[in-house]
Parts: C-alpha cells; structure tokens; sequence
C-alpha cells in the first residue's frame, strides 16, 4: 500500500484546487519554477520547502516574508505535516495536507441501498501517529489595536497638559488659576 500526498486549498487564489506532491524536495511559492506554485501576493518567490524523508513530508519556511504557518503557529524550524495539518502561508492563503493510502489491488465497491457497511479489519485502519512536541513552533502574534490606542491617547493627554501648563508659566497666569499660592494675595 502507498501513500499519496497533497494540498488542497481551503483560502486564497484558487479555493478548492489539488497540489499532488511527488518527489524529494518540492519549492512553495510564486515563482513558476517551483514544485507548488501560488500566484498571489502573500507569496514569497521561494516561500518554504517539501522535503520527502523516511514516508513522511518535513515543511520549511525559507525566509519568507510573511512566514509559514502548521495548525497556527509560526514556523522556526523543520516540522513534519501530518494528514489534517492545516498549512498556511501568510494570512490569507491556507491549505490542507492530506496523506492519502492507496492501494493498487484494490477494487472500486459501488454503492447500493440497504447495503451492509464494508467491515474494515483492525490491520488495516489508520491510527495517526502521536503529535510530536519536539518540534520548534513560535506562538503568532496579532497586533492588539485597544492598547495602542489607550497608548497614544495616554500620550495626546500628556501634551495637552505639559502644553497648558507652559502656558500658564509662559505668561504668568498662576495667580488666576491658583490664587492661594504666596504672592496671589490682592
């Protein structure tokens, strides 16, 4: 039994179009020479590489602009997709990895009404293999526009008031607004 990989693009350019991937090493990006080519402007000319190593696929970002993303966490090193794996490129391109068994004896069973369901003997189901947390993820951080806000309001308020007060100094005002201070005295 051999297993087919591929992408299937849930978001960007073309939703829903199949990237069979064949072969060692396969280049993502725009660039038409690549393996896998996304015509979209998130999209490094070179964005990230396939390796094929021991029947399974090892994701890399090759210094991409706008990273590469497994199941939500930044890229800082090589990680190895698993089928369901979630892989997105920048913020709007995102494709689903599928590793898919095929077996070349086997024939197409049609289906028919009141049909028993096909018993699928245990040898032959799939267990996915557990996740491995060795590998190097970065957390992704979102821009939280609340606290820059709160912070250049904090800072607008500030000049405001340094700026009254410079007044008030500039022009000899304190006994107005402060007439209890010595030498306000009328």
């Amino acid at each position: 039994m051999a297993a087919q990989f591929q992408f299937v693009m849930r978001s960007g350019p073309t939703p829903g179009a199949t990237y069979s991937l064949e072969g060692d090493q396969i280049v993502i990006g725009r660039d038409s020479s690549n393996g896998v080519v996304i015509n979209d402007a998130e999209i490094s000319r070179k964005h990230s590489r396939l390796t094929f190593q021991g029947g399974k696929y090892v994701l890399e970002d090759l210094g991409s602009t706008n990273g590469t993303f497994v199941n939500g966490q930044r890229l800082a090193g090589p990680v190895v997709l698993k089928s369901g794996d979630v892989v997105s490129f920048g913020e709007q391109i995102v494709l689903m990895f599928d590793a898919l068994s095929v077996d070349a004896g086997a024939t197409v069973i049609s289906s028919r009404k009141n049909a028993p369901a096909p018993v699928i003997p245990p040898s032959a189901q799939v267990v996915p293999p557990p996740p491995n947390y060795s590998t190097p993820l970065v957390p992704v951080k979102k821009n939280n526009l609340t606290l820059i806000l709160i912070v250049v309001g904090a800072l607008v308020l500030i000049c405001v008031c340094v700026g009254a007060l410079w007044y008030i100094d500039q022009n000899y005002l304190w006994c107005n607004f402060l007439p209890f201070l010595a030498g306000c005295g009328k």
